[in-house]
């Protein structure tokens, strides 16, 4: 498979790794981004995971709670312009008390609720659609988790970009600093146990690949190895990580301090997980300087 300058350019944008290292690991994973983010970050350490975190595609996070019952909505749109524009904040904020009031089974029923609102209507989706037309710019409900379960709700917003839900028995205080360590340190689960099988495999490939570079004995190597995947459960589960607070307990022992529990959490982040289109300048000058020498 050719490896095009657009593919090393996305596999940098995500890993802040040397052009050339991009391009070798997407020459040895045959054009496969995921599996050439994986050989780099056996190359390069954490680094290469850094970059990848970073969030392109604009949007808000709102919450909506009334009583026990409670919903955390992401609304997407093309520009960051647009994040401040009332109307498109009065739409995220009515998503978010619809989705409370009706609970909605998905997107499509969630689009098909009534609203009216600067003249469109009746539906969620002709408001959506009305200013789209109003605004000039695209934009979309994209997710939604409700919460409905009879257990107590805090929740966090750090600006409008991230947005946490956590489901609790106990103290307030202490639910709401959960709430905000989540957003500061994002976990992927709760315990551990619950980390998905997914991330463990991908965790576990690197740390062998690493592991195998060391040259050491093969029981030393999964001694190794085994070390790496516990040391990164510890990382990315939030009874396990610091808490942010006070770095001399866990959260899950400041939570047992205060006589809290924690049932579950949902975290949004603004574009998380979307590719936002990004034109290549560099090309387009080409093919321009091309076509004029053509001409």
């Amino acid at each position: 498979m050719a490896i095009t300058a657009s593919m090393v350019g996305e596999l940098r944008a995500k890993t802040d790794a040397p052009m050339m290292e991009c391009k070798k690991a997407l020459t040895e994973a045959e054009g496969n981004m995921e599996k050439a983010e994986e050989i780099l970050r056996v190359k390069l350490g954490s680094k290469a995971g850094k970059a990848a975190s970073r969030v392109t595609a604009e949007g808000v996070v709102t919450a909506c709670v009334v009583g026990n019952i409670g919903a955390l909505v992401e609304v997407n749109c093309e520009t960051d312009f647009v994040t401040k524009n009332d109307s498109f904040l009065a739409l995220c904020k009515s998503v978010a008390e619809l989705v409370v009031a009706h609970n909605p089974a998905d997107l499509a029923a969630l689009a098909a609720l009534p609203l009216s609102a600067e003249g469109f209507g009746p539906t969620v989706e002709d408001v959506r659609k009305g200013l789209i037309g109003k605004i000039g710019e695209n934009m979309s409900i994209r997710r939604f988790k409700r919460y409905a379960e009879g257990g107590k709700l805090a929740h966090y917003l750090h600006g409008t970009r991230i947005g946490v839900m956590v489901e609790f028995e106990g103290d307030d205080v202490a639910a709401k600093d959960v709430a905000m360590h989540i957003a500061a340190m994002k976990p992927v689960s709760l315990s551990s146990a619950d980390v998905p099988a997914a991330l463990v495999e991908t965790e576990r490939s690197v740390a062998t690949a690493k592991a195998a570079e060391s040259g050491k004995p093969a029981e030393i190597v999964a001694k190794m190895i085994e070390g790496s995947i516990q040391k990164y459960l510890k990382e990315v589960s939030l009874l396990n990580q610091t808490f942010v607070k006070n770095d001399k307990q866990t959260v899950e022992q400041m939570l047992k301090a205060a006589g809290t529990t924690v049932k579950g959490f949902t975290m949004y982040v603004v574009g998380e997980g979307i590719e936002k289109k990004v034109d290549d300048f560099a090309a387009e000058v080409a093919a321009q300087v091309a076509a004029a020498q053509g001409a």
